[in-house]
């Protein structure tokens, strides 16, 4: 499992998952579930594209994750959100579709597009890695709390003169730079997984921002690490496990909380009704 072909997933992997819990944590907190589905989906034509061109896989996702976020931002102001990200999902599967056609390598393509190649990672596929998340975690910290305030309150932030469309564009922007950084290595399935699953858990176990920042990232590494070593042990395919760990986790923290609020439910009612103990005055001439 700690072979030297499996050092550079080991790294890849753990970078991914952090800024992927990073990230998440915001799509999570502002509803955003629906485009952290259609923009990891969205980069499908962009490899298609590049397969067909003969150029490298990273180009093509940049410049269709570019297209994609421009037309998601501009959708979302003419109607519902989800409206428009389903509509950006299907436009951009279709021509995904109809670009990987083209190419001769059609069954593998969709394959790896889809579940990715975390076992096949070279060093050279480290630098584009580390160097979007880099460039991503710079501007989710930058953002934090303008972000935090727009997507928690919205009011608030528009009274103190934060432009919810610059936030918008700007948060659209590092989703879509992850998306494109972390489906070579994993896969546009994977990346929505690590999105969602452990930013959820995180949520429905505290309400402090950062703190549940920090549970998520925790979930997300920990989700990853424990996929790759059972995949690497059962010879399963890595998505099932990340699916399967992110359900799992995501329903284990809604199942801690119910029994928790039950617990402090049935306490606090207990502890009220509860006769107090009046400590009698003293007596005169009792010491």
């Amino acid at each position: 499992m700690f072979e030297n072909f499996m050092i550079h997933t080991w790294i890849a992997s753990t970078i991914i998952a952090v800024t992927a819990g990073i990230l998440g944590f915001f799509v999570v907190l502002r509803r955003s579930t629906f485009a952290a589905h259609a923009l990891p989906l969205a980069t499908f034509p962009g490899a298609a594209a590049a397969q067909l061109l003969g150029i490298q896989p990273l180009w093509g996702l940049l410049g269709f994750v570019t297209l994609a976020v421009v037309l998601l931002h501009q959708l979302q102001k003419l109607g519902r959100k989800d409206v428009a990200a389903g509509l950006v999902l299907v436009t951009l599967l279709a021509v995904g579709s109809l670009l990987l056609s083209m190419t001769n390598t059609y069954a593998p393509a969709v394959f790896s597009l889809l579940f990715g190649q975390v076992l096949g990672i070279s060093a050279a596929d480290l630098w584009p890695v580390a160097s979007i998340a880099s460039l991503v975690l710079i501007g989710a910290m930058g953002l934090y709390r303008p972000l935090l305030l727009q997507s928690a309150f919205p009011e608030l932030a528009i009274s103190r003169g934060i432009s919810a469309g610059v936030i918008d564009i700007l948060f659209l922007g590092l989703l879509g730079l992850v998306t494109a950084m972390a489906m070579p290595v994993v896969g546009a399935l994977l990346v929505f997984s690590l999105l969602i699953a452990p930013a959820a858990a995180a949520q429905s176990l505290s309400a402090r921002p950062l703190q549940a920042l920090v549970l998520a990232v925790i979930f997300s590494v920990g989700m990853m690490w424990l996929a790759i070593a059972l995949s690497f042990w059962t010879n399963w395919p890595i998505g099932f496990f990340v699916g399967s760990l992110g359900a799992l986790l995501f329903t284990s923290a809604r199942l801690f909380r119910y029994i928790r609020h039950r617990w402090f439910s049935q306490r606090l009612p207990a502890a009220i009704s509860r006769p107090m103990k009046l400590i009698p005055a003293a007596q005169p001439g009792e010491a």
